[in-house]
């Protein structure tokens, strides 16, 4: 009787194998990378003629891919240049014409002025000249610091810099004092790695240096990175893709833990005098990127928004070109974070001003400052919503044009609309009605911009729109999706629900099996990712292609994005949840949700949750499974940071400051033995943005606890797995197998193969 009972149990399952096995075919067509050939008119991207005479942008359709123009002020489009006739050209140089509807052309640039066309094809830059239907040979593009005006080119030597005089072919040095890890000009990274016996693989750039001219082209500003006390982090990459010994790399990482990191110091450069002048300002250990220095438009000041280490001040800098000498002329504070990732500042170097942005009030919005003082002369944008970027200036005319995100009542408020706003008068002028989640592409004088309008439920639509009015041009191109859709893909849905405080409105969606059945209870899995910086949920349609929510959703599941308190875009208040708190990771407003959910949905089984994230998603993950083991019983952690000291520097001071027992706390490894569910961990062996210590180190905690997991190392990835079919695979394959009935024999997977 138990034999018999075993058997019905095993053959019912194995039937069941039988029927869920097609599953796994659209899985893998509704995941990375198969997801990218079933659309066509999803990411146009505009390329403008400087004079504003028109754009030039890649329209691929299914194996046609045609170079357009569009004429403006008209928006009249027509093919680029004679497909036929370039690829008929480019035979003798490919060896065989390509075809004219798929031409390898790469880092195509057209020269409206000269009406050619230059692009990277069969192993060499090329001109063509449609006009005459000849090709001739470029030498290669090279990435140098060059003057607009063609003038100057500044090459890094050594830690030092060199100019050189393109109009007179003289070459001088600017500096002498500089060495390797102590250079100017040099481009910070946090990913440049090498090999510790051999040469640089990525990093700071060869034939250029990072720096900032004066309207005039004769001045420019750069920085001086002192890497002296930089640590490093290192990458053990077992699998080498030549010989048979392993590798190890190393790259510079600064972490939260330490007390000396690398430095940097701003320096000015006049050429026609040969003169070096270091700004009278200590150097600053927070990275300076983040607002590059401006010019006066008569060359004579300087203005730069320089940070301090964790985030908690920046300070508007003014600088005096001729002396170097330098004085505050505002600072602003905060007793959590001054955010770098949305301040806005832009010099009105006619107008003496400056567009400057604060949070003082708890919602991100615009001020007008007096370049000479420092001091506001008038606000530009209040209320309960955020102002996200300043897109365009035009200072003559006295206007600006910035998006922004909940404003308008009634919708959404992650959805972006423009405006454009009078310098003069403070009005605003909403620029795109549509309830829809725009994007913008703007010429360069700002007179036009590109619309692209979608949600996640409806595909994007692309219009040519006048900035002064925001009135439609031309209709440019509608996407494509039906082979998706053939496909099984099945539109996310919207949902509103409360937060833990009751009050507070949440938003997120909800994707389900493209064979959805109500009649059916579905395993529910949490897709997450709280970093404070970010909103996990997408709010356009091609957000959606790089994700993989769809891809699991088919399979059988459930599976929700939620944006918790403690994230982006909703004001000061709601961000400041995770101040010193990422150990949060939302999972109350999650779990609150989802129960919320689950009382109108009753095809949600709250009984079988389980939880993926992928770098601060990972961290996610396993956190929730670790505080909340009642709830979320399997998970997939990729890539994450699982102890906040260990990564960035920049990242974890932003949001947990310098130090405290916090740190400890709140790192997974402290939490270890409360593991109980199902819990599988990768890692890229050569991550070098999340090194793969973390996941190790967290690993090692689980086996001092005697729990069980899964370790996966893919060897020579990198952060980025989302493309990556074994990983997708597994990653499938961990939840059917521990969240859908009875687990999956060794040989059931999911492979092609595996069905047949």
């Amino acid at each position: 009787m138990v034999v018999s009972s075993v058997l019905w149990v095993w053959l019912s399952f194995a039937a069941a194998w039988q029927i869920e096995a097609p599953d796994f075919d659209r899985a893998r067509a509704l995941s990375l990378p198969a997801v990218r050939d079933k659309v066509a008119g999803v990411a146009m991207r505009a390329h403008w003629d400087p004079a504003e005479r028109g754009f030039w942008y890649l329209d691929q359709h299914f194996g046609q891919s045609t170079y357009r123009w569009v004429a403006l002020p008209s928006g009249q489009a027509k093919p680029l240049f004679d497909h036929a006739a370039l690829a008929a050209a480019l035979a003798d140089v490919c060896g065989e014409a390509p075809a004219p509807e798929d031409l390898p052309l790469r880092s195509v640039r057209w020269v409206a002025e000269h009406q050619t066309l230059e692009f990277n094809a069969c192993d060499g830059r090329r001109r063509w000249h449609p006009a005459t239907a000849t090709l001739s040979d470029l030498p290669a593009a090279r990435k140098a610091s060059t003057s607009d005006n063609g003038r100057w080119s500044i090459l890094p030597d050594n830690g030092n810099l060199r100019a050189f005089d393109l109009k007179n072919q003289q070459a001088f040095p600017l500096t002498h004092d500089g060495e390797p890890r102590h250079a100017y000009g040099w481009e910070p990274s946090w990913y440049a790695q090498h090999e510790i016996t051999g040469e640089p693989k990525t990093g700071a750039k060869p034939d250029g240096v990072s720096l900032v001219w004066s309207p005039d082209q004769n001045q420019f500003a750069t920085f001086r990175i002192d890497r002296r006390n930089a640590g490093s982090l290192t990458l053990f990459q077992a699998a080498a893709d030549q010989g048979f010994r392993p590798k190890v790399w190393t790259y510079e990482r600064a972490l939260p833990v330490d007390e000396k990191v690398a430095a940097y110091s701003l320096h000015l450069f006049d050429l026609n005098t040969q003169k070096h002048l270091p700004v009278s300002l200590p150097p600053t250990d927070a990275y300076p990127q983040w607002s590059l220095p401006q010019w006066s438009a008569d060359g004579k000041t300087l203005w730069w928004p320089r940070w301090h280490r964790a985030f908690r001040a920046v300070e508007l800098i003014q600088i005096d070109a001729a002396t170097g000498e330098s004085r505050v002329l505002r600072t602003e504070t905060s007793e959590t974070f001054v955010d770098p990732m949305h301040h806005q500042f832009r010099v009105l170097a006619e107008r003496n001003e400056i567009i400057w942005s604060s949070e003082a009030d708890g919602w991100h919005h615009l001020f007008l400052l007096d370049a000479a003082t420092g001091k506001v002369k008038r606000r530009l944008t209040q209320g309960a919503w955020m102002v996200e970027s300043v897109a365009h200036v035009d200072e003559e005319a006295g206007w600006l044009v910035f998006s922004a995100n909940g404003r308008e009542p009634g919708e959404d408020p992650y959805l972006r609309r423009l405006y454009r706003l009078n310098l003069a008068d403070g009005a605003i002028r909403l620029l795109t009605p549509e309830k829809s989640h725009h994007q913008f592409q703007f010429s360069p004088k700002g007179g036009f911009f590109i619309d692209e309008q979608s949600l996640v439920n409806r595909a994007p639509r692309y219009v040519l729109r006048r900035t002064a009015d925001g009135s439609v041009i031309q209709e440019l191109a509608a996407s494509d999706i039906q082979p998706l859709l053939e496909a099984g893909w099945r539109h996310p849905e919207p949902f509103v629900v409360k937060a833990r405080d009751g009050k507070t409105d949440l938003y997120g969606v909800i994707y389900l099996p493209a064979d959805f059945d109500p009649a059916r209870r579905y395993p529910v899995i949490d897709a997450s990712y709280s970093g404070p910086h970010a909103v996990n949920t997408p709010k356009g349609f091609r957000r959606l292609l790089r994700r993989s929510e769809t891809g699991i959703a088919s399979l059988g599941f459930v599976v929700v994005n939620i944006d918790g308190l403690g994230t982006a875009r909703r004001g000061k208040a709601f961000q400041n949840v995770s101040y010193r708190n990422l150990g949060d990771v939302g999972a109350p407003d999650h779990i609150g949700a989802l129960r919320q959910l689950a009382k109108t949905r009753p095809w949600m089984d709250l009984d079988r949750v389980g939880i993926y994230g992928h770098s601060a998603g990972g961290y996610d993950t396993v956190r929730a499974m670790l505080m909340h083991p009642e709830f979320y019983k399997v998970g997939v952690s990729s890539a994450g940071n699982h102890d906040h000291r260990m990564a960035k520097i920049w990242w974890p001071e932003l949001w947990m400051g310098r130090d405290g027992d916090h740190y400890r706390e709140q790192s997974n490894m402290t939490h270890a033995d409360k593991l109980q569910g199902r819990l599988l961990l990768v890692h890229g062996d050569m991550d070098n943005n999340v090194n793969p210590s973390a996941s190790l180190r967290l690993a090692a905690a689980l086996i001092e606890h005697d729990k069980d997991f899964e370790l996966l190392l893919l060897p020579n990835r990198d952060h980025y797995l989302e493309d990556h079919p074994y990983f997708i695979r597994k990653r499938m394959e961990w939840f059917v197998r521990h969240l859908q009935g009875p687990a999956l024999g060794p040989t059931q997977t999911m492979r092609p193969d595996a069905a047949r």
